[in-house]
């Protein structure tokens, strides 16, 4: 898909290639969630995670909690 927002008729075609016909009246809802989703991603991809090590590098711990009271 390019920088360009998706159709309404466009829409339909992708949705028929994928196997997902899509009746006429949901075809405009369609391209607008898609290019919702779109607009989404593309901030997403923008942002710079840096030193954010992959999720499996994640442990998670128990917290410990002093007894004495």
């Amino acid at each position: 898909m390019s920088a360009a927002e998706l159709t309404a008729p466009e829409a339909a075609r992708w949705a028929a290639r994928a196997g997902l016909p899509l009746p006429p009246e949901r075809h405009a809802a369609a391209a607008a969630t898609a290019n919702h989703i779109h607009s989404v991603v593309a901030v997403l991809r923008e942002l710079d995670f840096g030193d954010t090590p992959p999720a499996p590098a994640y442990r998670a711990r128990e917290e410990q909690h002093d007894a004495a009271i």
